[in-house]
């Protein structure tokens, strides 16, 4: 109850979002009326994922005042994850279904090698890299996705938090692990196919028979359970005392340890934990993209990141969420080609374009004259303001402030 009494938002979410899961539903191709298509229930199930990864961004950066520059590199990794088992288990039906008719019933070792060579044979290989090892395991792979990202944030996090690296300085490490990341994966010896990356994840194995407009809706439910228990659990860390601390990290960092709490130890748990939030988003985001690539862990991924969270409004958890699905579905509408051209006779504006000046615009616009993005006109319309102190003792001893000193 007192995590309802403190986020007010929190039942307002719910209800919004079973409403929308809902009617999406029933006007999905699959079980409704058919008035949302197939492709569009899908941008909505990214959507969501993506909201769930702002949620882990807002966490980091809007509740404790670690500016991460790299979080979408464990979204990209929690795809990678899911990828591999995802491309292993339909390319092994593939070949099963090829050598069906062969004279000799293939051996384990034949099976093995053509799967190989049906996944790595466009970087010149057939051999299965050391870290496809547990490719086959559904249930290893689901567990590298919480494992990986986490003991990657883990690492980085004790090793930067205890030399008490803070500030820009903390962002431009957190970018350069992106980027490092980013380029080994490029390369066609990471042993996740290069420049390549994995591809035909929309796939799901077993299910041929089943249409995309059913496997869409379930990723789409999916999505949105995830996002579900991500508010639940950010709205439960937030509103106790742990939540208070990471406040005060944010706010004053010498203060809170002059007062003997372990502030490493508050960032740390922090950060592994939106990492491990993150992947969970990415390992549910590519599978209905279908494809992940390299590209997709470059630090201008996590820029966007902080951009739609500084957009929505950081430190609101339903800001982030809000910052998320308003710029991933403008950014659908203006990159899909819906967007009309203007034509000025000597310059015809294209938004595919443009999008990216529009997107930095509204950036360099709410930190000028809406500090508190979107989110902030939810907290003018509810009435939510920051609470008057005047007159109000905020401390036993004597300098504790008075109507009579407010008023000097």
């Amino acid at each position: 109850m007192d995590m309802f009494k403190k986020n007010p938002s929190l039942p307002v979410f719910i209800a919004v979002l079973v409403i929308f899961t809902l009617a999406v539903t029933f006007l999905s191709e699959a079980y409704g009326a058919g008035a949302i298509s197939t492709s569009f229930v899908k941008t909505l199930g990214k959507t969501l994922c993506l909201a769930l990864v702002a949620i882990a961004m807002d966490l980091v950066w809007g509740y404790t005042g670690i500016l991460s520059l790299g979080h979408f590199a464990f979204f990209g990794l929690g795809g990678y994850m899911i990828g591999m088992w995802l491309m292993y288990a339909r390319t092994k039906l593939i070949v099963l279904d090829s050598l069906a008719n062969a004279p000799l019933p293939p051996t384990a070792s034949e099976i093995s090698d053509a799967i190989g060579t049906q996944i790595f044979g466009v970087v010149g290989s057939s051999d299965f890299p050391l870290v496809w090892y547990f490719a086959h395991s559904f249930w290893a792979q689901i567990a590298l996705v919480v494992l990986v990202p986490g003991i990657l944030a883990l690492v980085f996090g004790w090793l930067a938090f205890r030399s008490r690296v803070t500030g820009v300085y903390l962002s431009i490490l957190t970018q350069a692990m992106t980027l490092a990341l980013s380029l080994y994966l490029f390369q066609n010896d990471s042993g996740l196919r290069g420049n390549n990356g994995l591809s035909g994840l929309q796939n799901l194995p077993g299910a041929d028979g089943v249409s995309q407009d059913y496997i869409s809706i379930w990723f789409f439910w999916a999505s949105a359970f995830a996002l579900l228990l991500t508010y639940l659990v950010a709205a439960f860390i937030v509103s106790g005392k742990f939540g208070s601390v990471i406040r005060g990290i944010r706010d004053d960092e010498a203060r809170v340890r002059f007062l003997g709490y372990s502030v490493e130890g508050f960032k740390l748990f922090v950060f592994t934990l939106t990492a491990v939030i993150a992947a969970i988003g990415g390992a549910l985001y590519y599978p209905q993209a279908g494809i992940i690539n390299p590209a997709e862990i470059a630090p201008i991924a996590s820029i966007y990141l902080a951009v739609w969270v500084a957009i929505g409004g950081r430190g609101r958890i339903y800001g982030a969420v809000i910052g998320a699905a308003f710029v991933s579905l403008v950014s659908t509408y203006f990159t899909g080609g819906q967007a009309p051209d203007i034509n000025f006779g000597v310059y015809t504006i294209k938004w595919v374009d443009w999008w990216l000046v529009l997107l930095g615009l509204s950036f360099v616009l709410v930190t000028l004259f809406a500090p508190k993005g979107i989110g902030g006109l939810f907290d003018l319309i509810s009435g939510r303001m920051s609470p008057n102190r005047h007159g109000v003792p905020l401390g036993p001893d004597k300098s504790s402030l008075r109507e009579e000193e407010a008023e000097k």
